[in-house]
């Protein structure tokens, strides 16, 4: 073997063949996607999602096979959460979701698995159950990826509704409200987003960040 060739089994070729695969693969799904009028993420929040969607199907902890995709690299007052039915390839929902009250203003730029930090986390969760809580029908969330996110439950990081999450304050003052680290969703479609993404769905939070590709263990 000459010096400069580069063994088949060498474990960054494997992983980087590895990877063009799962892509080829995640382009014919995205493409394939009905985007019921509304619109799709974009590529790169997808990819990352599927990314671990995959790895978490397979792992036997997807029940529900929906994938919410929640793209922290947009503005606030933009609507930043898609949730997608993997089975029928279809946008479901579309809307507005608040990040953190210290990750930012308009935009989450800064992430934290830290009690009462109250910024968001990033990366995948899986769903639990619903409750009511002091913001009415409300649901739990189980993060996925030790020191990104693991603390979401003690956090009481969970979905809920909130009246400010609204267009008409995103109009007003150029950013919707903030939470204490919970995504947060307008009043008018918590109850049905719930009812949707219960039993064990797949919740993504995507940020271009590379402290979190690098410590993540779901995407590469």
């Amino acid at each position: 073997m000459k010096k400069n060739s580069v063994s088949i089994t060498d474990p960054k070729l494997i992983a980087a063949n590895a990877k063009a695969t799962l892509e080829t693969k995640c382009k014919t799904v995205y493409t394939a996607i009905d985007a019921n009028n509304l619109s799709l993420p974009k590529f790169e929040s997808f990819f990352a999602a599927f990314q671990g969607y995959e790895i978490l199907k397979l792992q036997g902890k997807i029940v529900n096979e929906v994938l919410t995709v929640i793209d922290f690299s947009l503005s606030s007052t933009e609507e930043r959460m898609w949730v997608i039915d993997m089975k029928t390839q279809k946008v479901i929902l579309k809307t507005l979701v608040a990040h953190g009250r210290n990750s930012g203003i308009e935009f989450a730029t800064n992430f934290s698995n830290e009690n009462e930090s109250y910024k968001s986390s990033l990366g995948f969760y899986i769903t639990g159950e619903v409750y009511q809580g002091k913001h009415g029908t409300s649901l739990r969330l189980d993060g996925m990826e030790y020191g990104i996110n693991d603390r979401a439950r003690d956090r009481a990081v969970v979905i809920h509704g909130a009246d400010y999450v609204s267009k008409k304050l995103a109009r007003a003052q150029g950013y919707i409200g903030r939470s204490q680290g919970c995504p947060a969703v307008p009043y008018e479609v918590h109850k049905q987003l719930i009812e949707t993404i219960k039993n064990k769905s797949c919740i993504f939070i995507y940020h271009p960040s590379r402290n979190y590709i690098v410590k993540s263990k779901l995407v590469s």
